[in-house]
């Protein structure tokens, strides 16, 4: 069966899926790397959502033959089709935050 589109965009606009295609736009990336980039996550939370997101197939996990082993991420073709929206919200974030904090003082002011 499956899933409804909102199940899908639940997963897809989930802020640390955004934080991870952000960071992974460029080039693959170590999983400790990861940990680092993306502010705030735990590695747990990581491990969950890039596993999530391989399901979903908008990313590779690559295990290199070395000792210890070396994983690292990277977007497939389809997670890179989600590149430009993710970095679209970001800069309409970074426009507005300013407006948003304004609005939050003014809304906790009369409450």
């Amino acid at each position: 069966m499956a899933e409804s589109a909102s199940a899908h965009l639940e997963r897809i606009a989930d802020k640390w899926t955004l934080m991870i295609v952000d960071v992974l736009a460029n080039e693959p990336v170590r999983f400790n790397a990861l940990v680092e980039l993306v502010d705030g996550v735990s590695p747990r939370v990581l491990a969950v959502r890039l596993r999530a997101l391989e399901r979903d197939g908008l990313v590779t996990r690559t295990m290199s033959p070395a000792f210890p082993p070396r994983v690292s991420y990277e977007l497939t073709s389809l997670g890179s089709t989600l590149i430009e929206p993710v970095r679209g919200l970001s800069r309409w974030l970074n426009d507005h935050v300013a407006e948003i904090d304004d609005a939050r003082r003014a809304y906790d002011r009369h409450k």
